[in-house]
């Protein structure tokens, strides 16, 4: 079994390669930080006798992302599940007090990054007449917040598409399911707030948020139900944060 990670040098990502090669799934992953890659491929191989396919490219850009991608050796087109996990928030201000550069930034890779891997993938799906794509949203998209302004945009994109993409692909028996986590002690905090870790440990002050492995256990669950079960839309937030807006904090 063959599973493509996007993202994969930190949090959800990471997690989620780490958990299918526990289990004995070959892993693709990619990311932007080549030395962060190349040293997961290498934990992956040696601790978990898988083997791992390191590509190093932005999703936000789309000749990499093709040329990577449209390429493949042919013992690694047999893919199992795409995990479309590439993505963040960055800035958070009122709309007209944000970047224009942050916006872009998010659309970029939250929504064309998502875009440009899925349609160089789906070939290879189509060919085997099975697959399943998993993309990661946010309860951002079921909940607007004050501030979230383009981030929550660009997850809603992602709810909307991959309930479409779920409908056009019924055909060719290819799963899509959407995760949508609430507040997690990742690395996005502190991408969000550009650093200040003053901001980001603020964020998940007085309860106790998600973790990478939660939702990396979330990921291996939809992935490995029977062939005829697909969770098509699923929200998970920690027993602190009722949706996107809510949460009990103490102290």
């Amino acid at each position: 079994m063959i599973i493509l990670i996007t993202g994969a040098t930190s949090g959800f990502g990471k997690a989620t390669a780490e958990k299918f090669a526990a289990n004995g799934w070959h892993c693709i992953i990619t990311g932007r930080r080549e030395e962060r890659l190349l040293s997961l491929a290498q934990e992956l191989t040696s601790k978990y006798n898988i083997k791992a396919l390191p590509l190093v490219f932005d999703v936000r850009d789309k000749a990499a992302t093709f040329n990577a991608l449209q390429h493949l050796p042919e013992e690694w087109k047999q893919i199992d599940v795409l995990y479309n996990n590439a993505g963040g928030a960055w800035g958070r201000d009122s709309f007209e007090n944000g970047l224009v550069e942050d916006y872009e930034t998010m659309i970029d890779t939250n929504v064309n990054g998502l875009l440009y891997v899925t349609k160089a993938v789906l070939p290879y799906m189509i060919a085997n007449k099975k697959g399943h794509v998993i993309n990661m949203g946010s309860v951002a998209a079921k909940d607007m917040y004050q501030n979230g302004n383009v981030y929550c945009a660009v997850k809603a994109a992602v709810d909307a598409l991959t309930h479409t993409m779920r409908i056009d692909l019924l055909q060719h028996k290819i799963k899509v399911t959407a995760i949508h986590p609430g507040a997690a002690d990742t690395e996005f905090a502190l991408v969000r707030f550009k650093g200040d870790e003053n901001k980001a440990a603020a964020t998940y002050k007085g309860y106790e948020p998600l973790h990478a492995n939660d939702v990396a256990d979330i990921i291996y669950y939809c992935a490995t139900l029977p062939p005829h079960v697909c969770i098509n839309d699923l929200v998970v937030t920690c027993t602190a944060q009722a949706d996107g807006i809510y949460f009990h904090k103490e102290g």
